[in-house]
């Protein structure tokens, strides 16, 4: 007995999220989405990856089915599992399921700090048979034409023991996202905040100086989300350095060294 019926209008995305384009990704996307192929998107954290999936979602009318993946989501997680509600046990489908049943978008946010279980799940919907299969059920469910598998992940955080396998690479039309060209964030910045041009500008500076920390001191610079939200203290009051402090700084890194050379760059600047 199936506990849980996706309900589709739970998951469309009614009003346009904001999406600035920086290249041909929604024209790939599109026709990926056409042809019936998996998508893959691979960038830094923060730099618009699910906006872009929240944007296509409404682009293309269907409904959108977000997972964001983690150390403990298993294969069951995103398939399904039996439960005892009310004395009798039954089937509940997992998210992946829901949305290859309802021919929705499903998206796998930062896939590789998955189990890697996981991945060996996605593998029949990621090529030519776009099945998923149910061992427990015993059933086979195909992927009707509206359903598109989309996943993601950092290549900067790559390693040994979280890496997307060739295995799992090779299905996917992959698309590069990376931090927009500075005028272009601060754009971005200004239209998601109201805050001011000048203003807006200058947190893209300082954002391009702590990503040149990369590698040095930082695991990655400031993304445009923490850019957002670093506008957004500053348009309810909160000065400028301070801001940049809680919503940057202090977000990128607990080394007292760095949070020093971090919150200078921001008074430099502010």
């Amino acid at each position: 007995m199936n506990a849980q019926v996706l309900k589709p209008e739970e998951y469309f995305i009614r009003e346009e999220p904001y999406y600035q384009p920086v290249g041909d990704e929604i024209a790939i996307f599109e026709a990926a989405y056409a042809q019936r192929l998996p998508v893959l998107l691979k960038g830094p954290t923060g730099c618009g990856k699910t906006r872009f999936m929240e944007h296509m979602a409404w682009r293309l009318g269907k409904p959108l089915i977000t997972v964001s993946c983690h150390d403990d989501l298993t294969a069951s997680d995103l398939v399904g599992r039996f439960l005892v509600r009310g004395g009798e046990t039954v089937w509940v489908d997992g998210p992946l399921t829901r949305a290859v049943r309802a021919g929705a978008i499903c998206y796998l946010d930062e896939v590789v700090e998955a189990r890697k279980d996981t991945t060996v799940v996605i593998h029949p919907l990621a090529d030519d048979r776009r099945v998923l299969p149910i061992e427990k059920l015993g059933e086979m469910v195909e992927a009707g034409p509206d359903f598109c598998l989309a996943i993601s992940y950092n290549p900067g955080y790559q390693s040994v023991l979280k890496d997307l396998k060739q295995s799992t690479r090779q299905r996917f039309v992959a698309l590069e996202f990376d931090y927009p060209e500075p005028e272009l964030e601060a754009r971005i910045v200004q239209r998601e905040t109201g805050i001011d041009p000048e203003l807006a500008a200058r947190l893209v500076k300082f954002a391009g100086m702590t990503r040149n920390l990369k590698g040095s001191g930082l695991e990655e610079g400031a993304s445009t989300r923490l850019l957002v939200h670093a506008a957004r203290l500053i348009t309810s009051g909160v000065a400028p350095v301070a801001a940049c402090r809680a919503a940057i700084a202090e977000a990128l890194t607990d080394d007292p060294e760095m949070l020093a050379a971090v919150n200078e760059l921001s008074s430099s600047l502010f």
